[in-house]
Parts: C-alpha cells; sequence; structure tokens
C-alpha cells in the first residue's frame, strides 16, 4: 500500500517536472521572456530624466548636451554589428553581449555623475553612453527578433507588443527606481545599468528560435497579452497622474512598485494556460497512438551540390518584393533609400522633441514635477502608439489590404501638430504634445521594421531590422545638435548679454521663453512634412505588392504542421532514438 503510494507520488512528481519542462521550453514561455527583456529595454527614451544631472555635475552647455545626446541615439539605433552577430551566432550571444554593454556604460556614467571618478573628457563621455545604449539594440535583435521568425504570420503584432513594452519601458524603470532608490535621479542612472543586465542574464537559455507552426488562437492569445499590458500602462498613468498631485512616502513608493512587479508577470497566467491546453492535447495523443518498432533500411538520395553565387554579383538582381534580399541587394534598394529618407526626418524630428522634453518645459516655465509627467506622459503614449500600430495596422492589412507605408505616412503628418505646438508655446500645450509625440514616435517603429521584413523578407531581417533603425541617430544629429541645440545655445547667449552678463568657462547655458526652440521646432515641422511626401512616394511604389497575399509562403511552409503542432509517434525504426 505504501509502495503504491510512494509510485503515485512518484509519478506526479515526474508529470510535475516533465511539465513544468515544457512550460520553460515552449514558445509562449518565451515571447514572455521576451516581453520582460523589453520592458526595460528602453532606457535610451529616459534621458531627459538624467541629462540635467549630467548638465549640472559635468558643467556642459546645450550644445554638449545634446552631442551626449546624439551619440546616445547613435548607440540606442545603430545596431549592425549585433545584427551581424545574430546572423552567426544564437540569440544568447547576442543578450548576453548586451547584458555587459549595458552595465558597463551606464555604471561608468554614474560614476562620472556622482562624481566618484575624475571628470571624463567629453569624448569618454559620449563613448559610455554609447556603449550602453547601443545594449538596446543587442536586446532588441536577441529578443525581438527571434519572436517575429517564430511568430511570422503575426510580425506586426509581434512587433506592436513587444515595442510596446519597450515604449512602456521608461515608465515601468520610473516607478520601479522609486522603490529601490526614491525620488534620488543620479541612482536612476545606476538602476538602468544594472536591471536590464539581470533581466537578459536570467532568460539567456530561454530566447532562441524555434520551428514555425501554425497555431488557430495564436492571435488571440496575442491580445489576451495585449489586455494585460493595457492594464498595466492604465495603472502606470493613473501613478504618474497621483504623484505629480501628491507627495508619495518611501511605502507608497513601495508598494506602486510591487503592484508594478505583479502586472509584469501576469501573462505568466497566460502562459502556463496555454502551454497546459498543448501538453494535455500530447498526452491524449501519446495514449491513442502508441509506438510501434519497425525495421527498415534507408538509401538517402544524394543531392547535386549547390552553386553558390557571390552576393556582389547579384547586388542589383533583387529578387521582387516579398522574397528573401541579401544584405546588399536591400542597402542598394530604392525601397530602403526611401525607408532611410523618411526615418531620418520622420523620426528625427520627434526623438529630438522627447531628447530635449526636459529643456523645453523649463524654457516654458513648467515645474519640475511636470517634466516628470511629460517624460511619462512621452513613455504611456509612446506604448500606445506601438501597440496600436502594431496590431491596428495588421487588421487593416488581413481585412481591407490596407497598406502599412500609407499608415506610416499619416502618423508623420499627425507628428506636425505635436511639433507646432512646441513651437508657438501654446500653453499648457506641452501636456498635449508629450502625447502626440509619444504616440507618433512609438508608432512609426513597429510599421517601419514590419515594412522591412515584408519588402525583403526574414532571412536577413536581424541585420536590416537594424539597418532600418540606424537612420534615427543621422536625423537625430542634424535636427538635435545642429539645429535645436545651437539655435537654443544662441538664443541662451542673446539673452545673457542682454542682462550684461558674460558665460564663465565651464558654467551651463540657461535659456528662457518660448524663442528657444521655436525656430527649431519650425525647421522639424518642415522637415516631418518632407518625410510624409517622401513615405507617399513608399506607398505608391508598393501599393501591388501590398494588395497581393503577402504572407502566403509563410502558411505553405508551415501548413504541414496541424494545430496543436504535434507529431505523432505512429512507428519507429529499430535503433532509432525517441
Amino acid at each position: 500500500m505504501a509502495a503504491t503510494v510512494s509510485s503515485g507520488r512518484g509519478g506526479r512528481m515526474k508529470e510535475i517536472g516533465m511539465f513544468s519542462f515544457h512550460v520553460f521550453t515552449g514558445r509562449w514561455f518565451m515571447v514572455f521572456a521576451c516581453l520582460l527583456i523589453m520592458s526595460v529595454a528602453g532606457a535610451t527614451y529616459m534621458f531627459a530624466l538624467y541629462s540635467g544631472d549630467i548638465k549640472s555635475s559635468l558643467g556642459y552647455d546645450q550644445s554638449t548636451l545634446n552631442l551626449l545626446s546624439t551619440f546616445k541615439d547613435l548607440g540606442g539605433n545603430v545596431g549592425i554589428i549585433s545584427g551581424l552577430i545574430n546572423e552567426i551566432s544564437p540569440p544568447w550571444v547576442v543578450l548576453l553581449i548586451g547584458a555587459a554593454m549595458n552595465f558597463s556604460g551606464y555604471f561608468m556614467i554614474w560614476l562620472a555623475v556622482t562624481k566618484k571618478i575624475a571628470k571624463p573628457p567629453v569624448w569618454q563621455m559620449c563613448m559610455f553612453i554609447c556603449i550602453g545604449a547601443n545594449s538596446q539594440t543587442f536586446a532588441n535583435t536577441g529578443a525581438l527578433v527571434t519572436c517575429v521568425k517564430n511568430f511570422p504570420e503575426s510580425r506586426g503584432v509581434v512587433l506592436g507588443l513587444l515595442k510596446g513594452f519597450v515604449g512602456l519601458s521608461g515608465a515601468i524603470i520610473t516607478q520601479l527606481n522609486h522603490g529601490f532608490y526614491g525620488n534620488d535621479s543620479k541612482s536612476l542612472i545606476l538602476f538602468i545599468g544594472w536591471l536590464p543586465a539581470v533581466v537578459s542574464m536570467v532568460f539567456l537559455g530561454v530566447v532562441r528560435v524555434l520551428k514555425v507552426v501554425r497555431q488557430a488562437n495564436e492571435l488571440k492569445t496575442f491580445y489576451n497579452l495585449l489586455y494585460i499590458s493595457l492594464g498595466l500602462a492604465g495603472f502606470l498613468m493613473v501613478m504618474i497622474i497621483t504623484q505629480n498631485k501628491l507627495q508619495f512616502s518611501r511605502p507608497e513608493f513601495d508598494a506602486t512598485a510591487i503592484v508594478v512587479v505583479i502586472l509584469l508577470f501576469a501573462p505568466l497566467g497566460i502562459v502556463f494556460r496555454e502551454e497546459f491546453k498543448f501538453w494535455k492535447r500530447k498526452q491524449e495523443v501519446a495514449n491513442h497512438f502508441p509506438v510501434v518498432d519497425i525495421i527498415a533500411t534507408e538509401n538517402p538520395i544524394p543531392q547535386p551540390p549547390v552553386r553558390e553565387v557571390s552576393c556582389w554579383k547579384t547586388v542589383f538582381a533583387p529578387p521582387v518584393r516579398g522574397e528573401d534580399f541579401t544584405i546588399l541587394q536591400a542597402i542598394f534598394s530604392i525601397d530602403m533609400l526611401i525607408l532611410f529618407t523618411t526615418t531620418t526626418f520622420g523620426v528625427g524630428g520627434t526623438l529630438t522633441a522627447i531628447d530635449n522634453l526636459g529643456q523645453i518645459g523649463r524654457s516654458l516655465g513648467y515645474p519640475v514635477t511636470s517634466i516628470t509627467t511629460f517624460v511619462s506622459l512621452v513613455s504611456i503614449w509612446n506604448y500606445m502608439g506601438r501597440v496600436a500600430s502594431g496590431f491596428v495596422s495588421e487588421h487593416l492589412l488581413a481585412r481591407y489590404k490596407f497598406p502599412r507605408p500609407l499608415m506610416l505616412t499619416i502618423v508623420l503628418c499627425i507628428s506636425c501638430v505635436g511639433h507646432l505646438l512646441i513651437a508657438f508655446g501654446v500653453p499648457n500645450g506641452l501636456y498635449v504634445s508629450s502625447v502626440i509625440i509619444g504616440f507618433c514616435f512609438g508608432a512609426q517603429w513597429p510599421l517601419i521594421f514590419a515594412i522591412i521584413s515584408e519588402i525583403y523578407g526574414l532571412k536577413y531581417y536581424s541585420t536590416l531590422y537594424n539597418l532600418g533603425g540606424g537612420a534615427s541617430p543621422v536625423g537625430a544629429y542634424i535636427l538635435n545638435v545642429v539645429v535645436a541645440g545651437r539655435l537654443y545655445d544662441k538664443e541662451a547667449l542673446k539673452q545673457l548679454r542682454a542682462r550684461g552678463m558674460t558665460r564663465k568657462e565651464g558654467e551651463d547655458l540657461t535659456c528662457t521663453g518660448v524663442d528657444c526652440y521655436k525656430m527649431s521646432f519650425l525647421i522639424i515641422t518642415g522637415a516631418t512634412v518632407f518625410a510624409c511626401f517622401i513615405s507617399f512616394i513608399l506607398v505608391l511604389r508598393t501599393r501591388k505588392f501590398y494588395r497581393s497575399d503577402i504572407y502566403k509562403r509563410f502558411r505553405e511552409a508551415a501548413e504541414t504542421v496541424k494545430e496543436p503542432p504535434i507529431t505523432l509517434p505512429m512507428e519507429r525504426k529499430i535503433g532509432e532514438k525517441e
């Protein structure tokens, strides 16, 4: 009797162990791991929260601070190296390198700002922030690109959801930082150094490329994950507004951080439910279709060797849109040139507004609490833009063949309203502008990356994904450093001379009033209108392609796998491993 009970318990423990292994190696747990990695991978969007500490501690003027911001954007968007590494190595290698870069870059900035080391030269600070920000491209490549390859028919949804969590990460990290360090903005730099690194390290073995299968309720599951993320976004929005009105104590900050953590781990419920359904079906199939040993011999048919053609010889002979382009074919295509130009001036304009949001708020006389609110609003609406463009564009494309390039053009037009509100200094307009710019900035990325995957295929998506993002720092340098930074400093010096004062060496420049950014954002508005025009050219070029069935080849490749994707163990050859 005791032996029977012990055997029963042992069987249950074995079954629990097997189910746990099944969950942790399943597709949906991998999605959950990617969501967590993305939820702390947006430190580059928080520059406005700690840029003031860098400026005051190191005595920078606005041009120098904007130069630092440009190197941050350069690191955060030029991910060619991470893409090439991902082409020849598994995702865990990319995530590991990214974790090391993230910690080393931001840790050195924290040491400099807290004066624990001697004041570094400007070029060193640019290098530190570039390294730290570049780790974001490794996280994106390792996690996001892997998810897109695992769910090719839901790529718009995947990009929207994962990029949405990146957009939320600014607000998430801010609330968690309050729980760990209170209101210390300098400690925020340290926090964004170690937290993303730890999360990536935890899930190194989970994120990997899996066999593509078709699952009937795949889209429904992603929508369930979306609903949880909307709840998280709503909670963060309430906390932002409440913290702006009330003074929170440390225990209240701790409680808020705990709720954020609970909401971040809530998708585990969906993961276990989906994997349990699959597990039960798998068990039923195993019970009804026992393995039968048979004797068989194999005479494999030799395959003729495939002749490799140099990629240089096919640069100007690309396949049709939707097939797998080589990296060089994509780089030298007209469509990529159009996308690069659109991203340069479209994303570059919204990125300039986000990077300067703190300085814009101070110049227009907003209180410090409002400036923190602006940054958090950008983060939340950045998320809303990403999930909206991802899910809505996927729905419109599937049902109405509505082309993604046209949606991108519409988003660029809307962003012009946010730029004009800043240019003319409309009273309380920065609140509205933060919402518009955050939404439009977020909405552009899933659309751009989905367009690249649809036009050029997924074979070299790791590299092409990062190539598309490389245009952003070019636009940020032109519009942020050359335009906004120099015009801000010019106006600040003008105001200083008007007061009969001269600038001392090492003293930061401060400008107040609408004129600090008026001309800059009128120029940025003009650049964005130009981006709209260029984007519409891509709409005309790809209208026939988007009217076709662009996912047909992915469905054909996965049609042999039924839902759920189970291989029936009907028979096994002698000597063949199970």
